[in-house]
């Protein structure tokens, strides 16, 4: 009986180390103080690459940027920075979509949020938040609203925002108008794209590290 449960527990303790499950200490604690350099600072934003927004139709802007302002700051999730200007298109180089010209219209503030860290890639997962952003397409007129999931690289100043669906909706408060079955309050909008990230006043790289005291 005792040779079988010695077997019993072997077996277990296999099938646990195949699936990934952890039998040891659990992983480490979330960052809960998050230092930014310089802090505080006002930063500004520049799209590399092309930022799109889509919501059933790709919405592809070539031209974006934001500024605000940044902050070391504690607890998780952390808010780091506060984003008080966020464009999209220009009067030369306007959004497009298969719809026409898109105008976006961004109420602001929206909050740049950490919550975890990874300290061997100076990478910083978390979100932009209190995303609300009023959209027209043509005829079509809608507001998004929610968070968009991001990362941010030390090395390269890059915030990259990857929306995961579900992340952001179409409110219905004011409601989508002529914009037919194409966009509703059932539409689950995506936003992607990268900035590059400056400090306003020397055009150098800002950081943000997460640790525990």
């Amino acid at each position: 009986m005792k040779k079988n449960t010695r077997r019993s527990a072997i077996v277990v303790c296999a099938a646990a180390s195949a699936l990934g499950l952890a039998v040891g200490p659990s992983s480490a604690v979330p960052s809960t103080v998050w230092t930014v350099t310089p802090s505080p600072a006002a930063f500004k934003a520049t799209n590399a690459g092309n930022i799109v927004l889509t919501a059933t139709i790709p919405m592809t802007c070539t031209v974006s940027g934001a500024e605000g302002s940044m902050n070391s700051t504690t607890g998780n999730p952390g808010d780091v920075a506060d984003i008080t200007t966020m464009t999209f298109g220009s009067s030369a180089s306007p959004c497009t979509s298969v719809l026409g010209n898109v105008t976006t219209t961004s109420v602001t503030p929206w909050d740049v949020v950490a919550v975890d860290y990874n300290a061997s890639t100076g990478v910083t997962t978390g979100h932009v938040g209190n995303v609300k952003a009023q959209v027209t397409a043509g005829a079509c007129k809608f507001t998004v609203v929610g968070k968009a999931s991001a990362t941010y690289t030390n090395s390269t100043g890059v915030l990259a925002v990857n929306s995961a669906v579900g992340d952001l909706t179409v409110s219905s408060s004011p409601a989508p108008v002529n914009c037919g079955a194409v966009v509703t309050t059932a539409t689950k909008p995506t936003f992607k794209g990268n900035y590059a990230v400056k400090v306003k006043s020397t055009n150098a790289i800002p950081t943000i590290v997460g640790s525990n005291p």
